[in-house]
């Protein structure tokens, strides 16, 4: 039998990974890795943080492991180490394996400690030949998804990545991605439920060069204390879907308004610091339509003051009650792939994919 401690050597990451001495950390929505081997034996080892406890599954981590493009594994990190045998006898065959991290990075992190096999096979999966991030908040994580009740609130166990429109866009764009997302975020205040108060604690800024965010500690690492390497993935578009909890504080107040569209426009300009090759598309909509003017109203002061004319902007459509609706009245399966096929077809057109 072989042991591999995975790396970014050994297999291919998803999103942003963190390689430790004992595995491959992983924290926002999507991260985690894809790796092929040709065998009759193949299992994965992952370990939990704080949150791994059986009766916290409103917070463990969710994975899914792929095998062949078949999910075999849909569970939650409900103990501090949990090993999934994916491939046991037959013959001897390539495979290929794909371990996903399918909740939020606020809630919880994980890591593949192990990869087994019966023979020293190990190898990455191919890179795909486009590269997109996705910087957002709930919808861009797939909030709720797999709960078809709205009045049900948060839990990581109803929350799927694969099935929000960042990653079913990647997918028919045949492109590999990275999501910088966390729920009720945004670029001048998280959600607020009364109107008035500003949550500034929660903005996405400060946790866009890191490696997350998160309210467990994993053996005492801060996924937020983790500077991001960004050579490590370049990406040839960037889609920031941001405002819609921005909108639950800004209302209909012009200030607020101009607030967000100021602060969106200083945003813009990190994002370009650290990414000088990306085209950056502005997407806001599917929620509320609020705040979409005071977006593109960023963008446009941000070209206008850079003279940068690789950005756009794209208004999805409002989600429809007859489309049905997740838990806390996030967008539906039904929404959300109709909001990927209006990015996919705008993404086509915008950079002739």
């Amino acid at each position: 039998m072989y042991t591999y401690t995975p790396n970014r050597k050994n297999v291919k990451p998803l999103g942003r990974t963190e390689p430790l001495a004992d595995g491959l950390w992983l924290a926002f929505s999507g991260s985690g890795a894809t790796f092929t081997f040709t065998g009759s034996y193949c299992a994965v080892t992952i370990a939990g943080d704080q949150s791994a406890r059986p009766d916290n599954t409103a917070n463990a981590a969710r994975i899914a492991i792929e095998v062949d493009g078949q999910r075999l594994v849909d569970d939650q990190i409900d103990a501090p180490e949990k090993t999934y045998t994916l491939v046991n006898g037959g013959l001897s065959r390539p495979h290929s394996v794909t371990v996903i991290k399918l909740s939020e990075t606020a809630m919880s992190t994980c890591e593949i400690r192990a990869i087994a096999l019966d023979t020293p096979t190990l190898e990455p999966a191919l890179s795909r030949p486009r590269r997109i991030e996705f910087i957002g908040d709930s919808i861009t994580c797939g909030y709720g998804i797999d709960d078809p009740y709205p009045t049900h609130p948060f839990s990581t166990a109803t929350e799927d990545v694969t099935k929000a429109y960042a990653y079913l866009t990647a997918k028919a764009l045949d492109a590999d991605y990275s999501m910088v997302s966390i729920s009720g975020y945004g670029i001048i205040s998280g959600y607020t439920a009364d109107g008035n108060t500003k949550v500034s604690g929660q903005t996405i800024q400060p946790y866009y060069p890191t490696l997350g965010f998160c309210h467990e500690s994993f053996g005492g690492l801060d996924p937020s204390r983790v500077v991001w390497d960004f050579s490590q993935f370049i990406p040839d578009l960037i889609v920031l879907n941001l405002g819609t909890n921005d909108g639950s504080y800004t209302l209909d107040h012009k200030d607020r308004q101009e607030e967000y569209s100021s602060a969106y426009s200083a945003f813009l300009r990190t994002v370009r610091y650290f990414n000088p090759g990306a085209f950056i598309l502005c997407a806001l909509g599917i929620m509320t339509a609020r705040l979409c003017p005071f977006m593109e109203k960023a963008a446009a002061l941000y070209r206008e003051e850079t003279g940068d004319q690789r950005i756009s902007c794209l208004r999805f459509d409002e989600q429809l009650p007859s489309d049905g609706y997740s838990s806390d009245w996030h967008p539906s399966t039904v929404t959300q792939e109709k909001a990927a096929q209006r990015l996919t077809e705008a993404v086509r057109q915008l950079m002739l994919w």
